[in-house]
């Protein structure tokens, strides 16, 4: 296992890595890049064991419903690094054995890879949307080829692969790249099908970042944002050798899409458990600022935070029902139940804007137009503020002001913005959960019960 030092000078290692047009040498002068660096660091020292040949059990693959259970407060707890590591793994161990058919030589590379992982304590970001190009036409009948990350060479030792990959979080800071197909190839489409695992110093890959880390102004007016913000990047892949051993899915077009579905199961895992943990974190902020302000006693007051509660609620019984109803794999490994997965994530992301707008309207304008934290330490200012915002003898205008700017950072500025769009995009967009949900409803059932209802039971 690494520390959090040996992660820190595991970066450098060449890698090309660009944030606002600049080539980075030292993420720690970037605060962008260095506190979500230091965040990363900070899980390999909370995990770290000393023990010849330990590992860090919190990747290792669930045997039991109980066990899938258990990993729940992880996936919440550990930092966006390591999640992304969890889950890449997840997606090889769940899409190895419906690979073998077509491709038996790559299952031994991903087990071999996945060992390889655990034991060498990397960090792993999951790259699967392309550039695409046209949305209407399919991948080899784009004006670029490009447009999706192919194979442009095969050799005796492997594969050159050209493309760029899109919205990936954390690139810059793992140590591997899983590139994989965005979605199902037909025939024609074979050097599309490709699924690997690239070092990102590898020559030809170059990484773009953006964020919402704030940039400029008092971090204590951005509380969360300002400590755990997790830039999000492009990869472009210009002409990257990949050895065989790296690569796990290689010209079988009819396998493509198993990888992107075992992903896609495994983030929406994850993007529920958060969303629950967000939501209990909604009622809360609701609640705590309608004490505040005076108003948690006014009744559509709180009928918007009852209805919060019920979101709050719904959700969690919904990652509930996922991991009491898993699946299993050959091997033994447990994976959340497809349908129930798919449709809390597709609630939680729906309808995330209504209880954003329930809490503003419950706080009111200085969600946005509070004073900043460094005016309290004016003394000139500090006791017109405490006397202005404070709302009676037990709410301190600093406490109040706290409140607001919690409120701004998470769900009204950059930070707010950036998870109304992951809410709905990450793990694939509302359509794809949508696709899985049909696929998996019991039609058969409900046709049953309607023809009955109606006298044609038989």
């Amino acid at each position: 296992m690494l520390t959090g030092q040996q992660y820190k000078d595991s970066l450098h290692d060449g890698r090309k890595v660009y944030f606002e047009g600049r080539l980075i040498e030292d993420f720690a002068d970037e605060p962008a890049l260095g506190v979500p660096m230091n965040v990363a660091a900070e899980g390999y020292d909370k995990y770290y064991d000393g023990t010849p040949g330990a590992v860090n059990p919190l990747i290792d693959a669930p045997r039991s419903v109980e066990e899938l259970r258990d990993k729940i407060p992880s996936l919440i707890e550990m930092d966006l690094l390591l999640n992304t590591t969890y889950q890449s793994l997840m997606t090889l161990a769940v899409a190895a054995p419906q690979i073998e058919g077509a491709a038996p030589e790559c299952v031994p590379r991903i087990h071999e890879y996945l060992q390889a992982a655990r034991v060498g304590d990397i960090r792993i970001t999951e790259c699967i949307t392309d550039a695409k190009g046209n949305r209407s036409r399919p991948p080899a009948k784009q004006d670029d080829p490009d447009s999706y990350v192919r194979v442009v060479d095969r050799g005796a030792d492997g594969v050159v692969i050209r493309g760029a990959k899109l919205h990936i979080s954390a690139a810059a800071l793992g140590h591997d790249l899983m590139v994989m197909p965005t979605k199902t190839m037909k025939p024609g489409e074979e050097d599309y099908a490709i699924a690997c695992a690239v070092p990102v110093n590898s020559p030809g890959v170059h990484i773009t970042n953006t964020t919402y880390h704030p940039l400029a102004g008092d971090a204590r007016d951005f509380p969360v944002s300002s400590q755990h913000s997790v830039p999000d990047s492009m990869c472009i892949f210009d002409d990257v050798f990949v050895p065989y051993e790296r690569v796990f899915l290689d010209g079988q077009s009819a396998q493509a899409a198993v990888f992107a579905h075992s992903l896609g199961l495994w983030e929406r895992l994850g993007g529920t458990a958060f969303m629950v943990q967000q939501a209990d974190e909604l009622v809360g902020l609701a609640h705590l600022i309608a004490e505040a302000n005076g108003t948690l006693k006014i009744s559509h007051v709180r009928e918007k935070i009852d209805e919060m509660i019920i979101h709050a609620s719904l959700l969690r019984a919904g990652l509930e029902a996922a991991i009491t109803n898993a699946g299993s794999t050959p091997e033994g490994y447990y994976y959340p139940d497809d349908m129930y997965t798919n449709v809390t994530k597709y609630q939680g992301a729906v309808q995330f804007s209504t209880m954003v707008r329930h809490l503003h309207d419950i706080s009111g304008g200085a969600v946005l137009t509070a004073p900043s934290m460094s005016d309290f330490d004016n003394p000139t200012l500090r006791p017109f503020l405490e006397k202005y915002m404070s709302t009676g003898n037990d709410i301190a205008g600093e406490y109040r002001t706290k409140l607001f700017h919690a409120i701004r950072d998470t769900t009204a500025d950059a930070y707010g913005g950036w998870h109304l769009v992951t809410n709905l995009q990450s793990g694939g967009g509302l359509f794809a959960q949508r696709l899985v949900t049909r696929r998996h409803y019991d039609m058969d059932r409900a046709r049953a019960l309607g023809l009955r209802a109606a006298g044609l039971g038989d």
